[in-house]
């Protein structure tokens, strides 16, 4: 099955994804972006560099200049993009979907997803004829300093103090999943002068866990940190755009609260009034902690370009998702694990407590995630149906229904990929989220 949505196209390899589908796409891109060079990358996955090499080929075909960086996350190319004078870029990942799934996300001259309009043109191109539109001899320029560029950009962010990161000599836990940040992660905590310990950090596309930085998949790391004393460890996904982060003990804190630490750390250190834009599937605690620094949250569809719409609609400098994905302006606007990692060592450096007492001091919450099948359901009359079931909550109908309360809510929203409904509910316990599901769900079963 191949899955065309706003974050780019995948499938499993080779029944829908192969080099002739790969072909299309990157010939539709190469139509889609003005003159100019555009920049290329990749995941671990094996079959990445067949079509990788089947990218550039394309391009160059048509008169394109390429700069091919290799094995990337997908925030460094996005950066690189943003960085240089390159007219869009194209990396050759599946995010977190399994080994034999492969896929394509596409990024404007600012290094930003293609929104909702732009996708639809670009989809619309790769189903067409189009006229050959070359621009001359195409040139393939191997781009070797990527990530090297990328974590210089990052050790540069004006607000991350550096000197007091360095002073802790942070002794840090390592599971890349042998993905994308296999190399890059190690590398930024090298500069910033922690002890790394390191597992699944080779490059190889071999997942050996879960490709998920969720709990259930980090066992492995949660042993890594006690038995070698590490004050924190780190996770990503395959393509190293989300950060997931245990505690002394081993113990995950949950990739929601990703956002929330980096949030912390960087109000409390600057001194202007912000505002911070998350989705509306994240948790509450984004908006407890910016209370008490007098910041604004401003919630957005969820996707990470609704985020970063919102965030160029409001001039936001830092947003986020509750899937481990940080936004930093300043770097670029595109979750960034790197930037995550960072943030999360500067929140660290800037008290003698450990990881597991930062977050006793933050607002806790329970996030509960259940998806129900549904078939010839009105999501109007679906939603009607919700919003009577409950008494005095604030409503929002901008994707899907969200109901809000103080101290908890509900987000109930159709699948852009699958024949399901997501539901999604926060409170202060899980029993009391899970309440909130169960309720939901026996509304649209019934």
């Amino acid at each position: 099955m191949l899955i065309e949505s706003i974050s780019g196209v995948r499938g499993t390899v080779p029944d829908s994804l192969n080099n002739e589908v790969v072909a299309l796409y990157a010939g539709a891109f190469h139509q889609f972006c003005p003159k100019g060079d555009i920049v290329v990358g990749r995941d671990s996955r094996s079959s990445g560099i067949h079509f990788l090499t089947e990218i550039v080929e394309t391009l160059m075909a048509s008169g394109r200049t390429v700069n091919q960086c290799g094995i990337v996350p997908t925030p460094t190319l996005q950066y690189v993009v943003d960085d240089t004078e390159a007219v869009g870029g194209i990396i050759v990942t599946a995010s977190h979907n399994p080994a034999e799934w492969n896929g394509l996300k596409f990024f404007g001259a600012d290094g930003c997803y293609l929104n909702g309009s732009q996708v639809k043109k670009l989809m619309q191109l790769k189903s067409v004829d189009f006229p050959e539109l070359s621009y001359g001899e195409g040139k393939h320029i191997q781009m070797n300093d990527a990530i090297d560029r990328h974590i210089t950009r990052t050790c540069d962010v004006s607000w991350i103090d550096l000197d007091a990161i360095r002073q802790r000599k942070f002794k840090v836990a390592v599971d890349a999943v042998n993905g994308a940040a296999a190399v890059a992660l190690p590398e930024l905590l090298d500069r910033l002068g922690c002890e790394v310990v390191a597992i699944n950090c080779e490059p190889t596309g071999k997942f050996t866990r879960g490709t998920e930085p969720l709990p259930e998949n980090l066992s492995d790391l949660s042993q890594l940190v006690q038995q070698e004393n590490c004050q924190v460890g780190f996770a990503t996904d395959p393509d190293a755009d989300r950060l997931a982060v245990i505690d002394e003990k081993g113990k995950p804190v949950g990739e929601e609260y990703t956002l929330v630490l980096t949030l912390d750390g960087f109000l409390s250190t600057i001194d202007s009034s912000e505002t911070v834009v998350t989705n509306l599937s994240t948790t509450m605690a984004v908006d407890k902690v910016a209370e008490r620094y007098d910041a604004q949250v401003t919630r957005s569809a969820v996707g990470e370009i609704n985020v970063v719409e919102m965030m160029k609609k409001t001039g936001a400098s830092i947003g986020g998702e509750g899937n481990g994905g940080v936004i930093l302006k300043e770097v670029h606007l595109g979750r960034d694990s790197l930037i995550a990692g960072a943030s999360i060592l500067h929140r660290l450096a800037q008290t003698d407590c450990n990881l597991s007492e930062v977050m006793n001091k933050l607002p806790k919450f329970e996030i509960v995630k259940y998806k129900v099948p549904i078939e010839n359901i009105d999501d109007d009359t679906l939603f009607q149906k919700i919003s009577d079931s409950f008494d005095s909550a604030l409503i929002d109908e901008r994707d899907g229904l969200k109901l809000t309360w103080n101290d908890r809510w509900i987000h109930v929203r159709r699948s852009n990929t699958e024949p399901i409904m997501r539901i999604y509910t926060e409170a202060s316990s899980e029993k009391e989220a899970r309440e909130l599901a169960e309720k939901v769900k026996l509304i649209i079963q019934s």
